[in-house]
Order: C-alpha cells, then structure tokens, then sequence
C-alpha cells in the first residue's frame, strides 16, 4: 500500500467522484440522436456530435450549457439548416431536464469526507465544469462544509493545477488527489509530483479515456469504491 504519511492536504474532484454527472449526458445523447433520425443514424449522429463537443469546447468550456449549444449546432449542421424550431426547443428542453436533475450523491462520500476532516486533513474541491451548475450541485449537496476551499477550473491540466497550488501556497509533495478521470484527476498531479488515487466510474466520457501507454510507470493508487480511500488513513 502506498505511503501518504505526507499528505496534509487532499483534493476532490466532483463530477462522478461525489455525485452522478455522466450518466445524464449519455441519456441525453441518445435523446438527442432520436431527435435527428430523419437526418443520419443514431451512431453518427453520436460521433458527429462528439466532434462538435471537442470543437467547441475552446469556446464554451465543459458543461451542460456548451453541450447544449454543441446539440443545437450539430442539428443545424446535419439538417443542412432545415431543422424545425420544435425540433431546436426539444433540445433546450433536453439540457434545461439535465440541469434540473436532482443531486445523486455516491455511496459512502459523506462518510469519506466527514472521516477525513475529522482527522485535519485540509481538504478542497476542484472540478471543472460551468460555475453556476457547480454551485447549484454543491449546495444541493450539503457537503461543502467540509471544504477549506472550492475551486471551479477552466480545464485540468498540469499548470491549472500548479496555479491552484501555488495560490493556495500547497506543497505537491503534501497533495494528494481522488478522482474518477484518470486524464484530469492523476496524471496531472502525478506529473508535478503530487500523488493521486482513481476511483474509476463506470461510465466515462470518450474525452477523458487514455491509453495504457499513457500510464505505463505513473504510480497512483486504484480503488473501486470511494469507501475504500480510507484504508489509506488508519
């Protein structure tokens, strides 16, 4: 078992690590792939679809709000303009169900976090994501009580992480990260010599899977539940 005697402070990712995310944007694909099944089939409207999520996400960012906007371009597109307006309000309808989905909390976290905080352990919340979902997701929680700090990033990379570090005055020989992406939550961290642990869910967005290459030698931590973290603590 690895050693995280060090570890003073520990960072939470949120979609998928504390509660439900993922789930509702694969319904909603298929949702919106019966949408345009006059125009192409289901399975390319899937791909062309995540082509236009990764082409946007410069400009909108991750989040329902820019998934939103990604459907709507990828009906205009695919109908050669001709898309009814029912058609475009069903799609609006299909984010605005998302973003009222009640809040689904995985199993054991409030445990996790209540143990850990009760040992001092610092911990904080950084996920990526719009700011106003987060925020409603956050409070609908009850669990930010146990943050020191929040944090709602642009995206997860090295130096998005090194910033957040650094403005938190946070050695990363002292941080340790859990998370469900191994593309946002591990390798970064384990890049800049922090240490982190993978609390894989089931369903993964095709965006954030790697390659085994890419992980061949990182030394992280694999558990299958967020229960399990505690093991590390005793």
């Amino acid at each position: 078992m690895r050693d995280f005697s060090d570890i003073k402070v520990i960072g939470f990712d949120a979609d998928d690590t504390l509660w439900v995310n993922e789930t509702y944007f694969r319904n909603a694909e298929v949702e919106f792939a019966k949408l345009l099944t006059s125009y192409e089939t289901l399975n390319k409207i899937d791909q062309e679809l995540y082509k236009m999520e990764l082409k946007n996400l410069p400009l909108y960012g991750y989040g329902i709000k820019g998934f939103m906007l990604s459907m709507i371009e990828m009906a205009i597109e695919l109908s050669d303009g001709e898309v009814k307006s029912t058609i475009i309000s069903e799609i609006l309808n299909i984010g605005k169900r998302m973003l009222n989905k009640p809040l689904e909390l995985l199993d054991g976290i409030e445990n996790v976090l209540k143990t850990l905080y009760s040992k001092n352990y610092r911990l904080i919340l950084a996920t990526k994501g719009d700011l106003l979902d987060q925020e409603r997701k956050l409070d609908q929680s009850g669990l930010a009580n146990y943050f020191h700090h929040i944090e709602v990033l642009s995206d997860k990379k090295e130096q998005n992480y090194n910033t957040l570090l650094d403005h938190l005055d946070i050695d990363p020989n002292e941080f340790l990260m859990i998370g469900n992406s191994l593309k946002s939550d591990i390798l970064p961290l384990i890049n800049i010599g922090a240490k982190a642990i993978h609390v894989p869910f089931h369903t993964t967005w095709a965006h954030e899977k790697v390659t085994i290459s890419e992980t061949e030698g990182k030394a992280y931590s694999t558990v299958s539940s967020i229960s399990e973290v505690l093991k590390y603590f005793n």
